[in-house]
This record gives structure tokens, sequence and C-alpha cells, in this order.
């Protein structure tokens, strides 16, 4: 049996004193293959079957695995798959946003535990940090002691330069500026003896996409996630690419050209943020975006003129990343309904089918999974991802 996460991540060791090591690799496999018999383990592995016993037997005591339904076959005893127990571990995983901040408690299989947002017309410090605080206790006053014990850590998915945008008129600027020399971490850690681990917003996204969505089916994507701005990540063999400095997926930043021939990039032509200045315009408040999901249709008047332009965009976007690595797909996702992805998506599809492609091969157009939660649940993984499971090179080091 072939797996490319075993060719990515390297095979088990059946050595003395590399128990760790094989544990993160079954508990890896089992998570991206949600059940897997031991039998079927040892062979993707390359274990042996007494070793693999052996894992499980100690990953089930600890309360990390647990069996599914018996499946039976046409001769001998029917295999019993192993999956990961819901409760077997959990972290926080918190999404700061420029037009809202969500804070979410995600189980060991990646669901959710509980989960709270808060939306505002522009992110001021003290309110979002009052807001994780106030928050992280509510959420764990939700859990019972043993379940508070298995807690293993805070994930923070915010954007590059959070500080560094165009405001809204009535912010005042140092709402802002104060992101500039703000060490998240260090903040958090005035309330919560918790590990805390940061990432770009985005990158979290795909972090989500590629270990509970759909990341499973492709080898190798650019993966654009739509929120009030745009951003990206990059997954090369079967492993979300974090890059040298942590930025590898700008893909916001790609360049564009603006109707009227002005140099700009993607964050400024296929943003939530372009539609938001359209409602203002005509003095419609934009916080339902936000807050009302049926609010997309009931403005399709405004919407219909914006998801013209975001699927134009993302075509030739596609297209030009595509000439510097033949992505296999390419997977797109945002902070809007499902139906208006599907939608955005057949669009991108048609505009990728008209562009000229000398020299390219045409990727798959395709549609995320995760949506709003996108940024939280890729947060929230980072801590588990970093006491469960082997991570593959990121392209900063082995991490």
């Amino acid at each position: 049996m072939d797996d490319g996460l075993v060719r990515t991540l390297s095979i088990g060791l059946s050595q003395r004193g590399v128990r760790d090591h094989n544990e993160r690799l079954l508990l890896s496999l089992i998570q991206r293959h949600d059940s897997l018999p031991g039998s079927d383990l040892a062979k993707i592995a390359g274990l042996s079957p007494p070793t693999v016993s052996g894992i499980l037997r100690q990953l089930e005591a600890d309360g990390l695995i647990e069996r599914g339904d018996p499946v039976r076959g046409k001769v001998g005893k029917p295999s019993v798959p192993k999956r990961l127990a819901a409760n077997g571990a959990f972290a926080f995983g918190i999404k700061i946003g420029r037009r809202s901040a969500d804070l979410m408690l995600m189980d060991f299989r990646g669901g959710t535990k509980g989960q709270l947002k808060v939306t505002y017309d522009y992110p001021v410090f003290q309110t979002v940090l009052a807001f994780i605080a106030d928050g992280l206790a509510q959420l764990s006053a939700s859990l019972s002691d043993d379940e508070r014990n298995r807690i293993c850590g805070i994930g923070v998915a915010a954007p590059f330069e959070l500080w560094n945008w165009e405001a809204p008129k009535n912010a005042p600027a140092s709402s802002f500026v104060s992101w500039k020399d703000v060490d998240i971490s260090v903040e958090i850690a005035k309330f919560s003896d918790l590990p805390v681990v940061q990432m770009n917003d985005a990158t979290a996204a795909c972090q989500a996409e590629h270990t509970y969505g759909r990341g499973k089916e492709f080898q190798d994507y650019a993966y654009f996630y739509i929120g009030a701005f745009i951003g990206g990540g990059v997954v090369l063999n079967n492993s979300v690419y974090i890059g040298r400095q942590g930025n590898a997926g700008a893909l916001g930043s790609l360049r564009s050209i603006s109707p009227i021939g002005e140099s700009m990039q993607l964050v400024d032509m296929a943003s939530i943020h372009q539609l938001e200045a359209r409602l203002r315009e005509v003095d419609i408040d934009t916080r339902q975006l936000w807050d009302d999901p049926t609010s997309w249709t009931k403005l399709s008047r405004y919407v219909e003129p914006w998801l013209l332009q975001t699927a134009q965009e993302l075509a030739k976007a596609s297209l030009s990343i595509c000439s510097v690595i033949d992505f296999e797909a390419i997977l797109i996702d945002g902070s809007f309904p499902a139906s208006l992805r599907e939608d955005l998506v057949n669009r991108v599809r048609r505009y990728v089918a008209t562009q000229d492609t000398r020299g390219l091969i045409p990727p798959k157009i395709e549609a995320g999974i995760i949506g709003g939660n996108a940024r939280a649940q890729g947060a929230a993984c980072e801590p588990i991802r970093a006491q469960f499971f082997l991570k593959a090179n990121t392209g900063r080091g082995a991490s």
C-alpha cells in the first residue's frame, strides 16, 4: 500500500529509543486516513506488526486513539480500525482579522468543541486581547478537569503586517500602529500558561484545508483564501510550505492591473475589502457581510460585479503561479457562503479556459471546503501537530 505522506515524512524506525517518532508516524497516518487497522498501518509505515500493536495499545491506553467498528472480510477475524479519539487532545485556535476575531476550541479530530466570535469596524488591540482572555476562560470552563489537562496549546493566525493597511476614516491611526510593536505571545502569556504559536492567517487556512479538507486529494497545489483581504498558501509534496521567513504563499502580492491601467496587487483587486468599498459608496452597512451570511444574497446587485472581477483576477493569478510551479490544482476558499464559493470557482474555471495557456499545463480549479473557520482551525492545528504528529519539511528547516 502506497502513501504519499509516508514518503514525505520518512519510513518508521524499529530501533530502540525512537518510539516517539513511531508514535507520531502512526498518529499522522491515522489522522490522514481517518481510520486504519493495525495491519494496514504496519504495511504503510514499514514497521513490524508486533511493533505497531504495542504502540497502538499504549496510544489507546493514553486515550489518544479508539477502536472503530469491526470490518469483516471474506475470511479470518474482522479487522478493527483505529481512529483518533476526539477527546484525546484539545487546542485553541485564534484568528485575528481586520474585520473580526474568532476563538475556537478544537478537539483531536478537528471538530469544534466551542467557538466565540467578535466583529468590529477595525481591530483595536486592547479589545481583541480582552476578547481572547475572556474567551479562553469561558471555553476552558466548559471542559472537565481531565479535558483541560489535555489542552496542548494556543495557535494564533493573523495577517502579515496587520498594522500596515489603509484604515477606515473613522479609525484612529494608533489602533493599527500599536500592532506593529505587539508580541501577541507575550501578551497572551500574561493570562495563560499554555504555549503559543503564531502564523500567517492565510497559511493557517491552507493548513486547515490540507489537514481537514481537500488537501488529501492533491500532492501539489496553490491555495487562495479570500477574507477582508486575499492571501494564500503553497503545498508541495503533501506538505504546507511555509518558506524561509514564514511568508511563502503571499499570493495577495501578485501583480495586477486596474481597469484604468494602474499597477496594483491582487489584494487590491480580489478582496472583500473591495466589496466593502462599493457598499460604503452607497451608505450600506458593511458589517452585515460578516454578521449575516444571507446578506450576500440580499446585496446581489453589488456582489455580482465584485464576483465577476474577483473571478477574472483569480484566473489570471492561477495561471501566473503555475508558470513557476506546475501545480496540480488551485484551491479557492473564503469568508463567504458556500454557494457563493461554488459560483466563484465555476467562474474561475470558465475564465481559465479562455486564457492564453501556451507553455502551461492548466491546473484543476477546485473549491475548498472549510470556509469561514479555516484560519482559526488551522491555527488550532499547529499546537496539536507540534505535540502529536510528524511534520514534513516546511521550507524552514525540519519542523
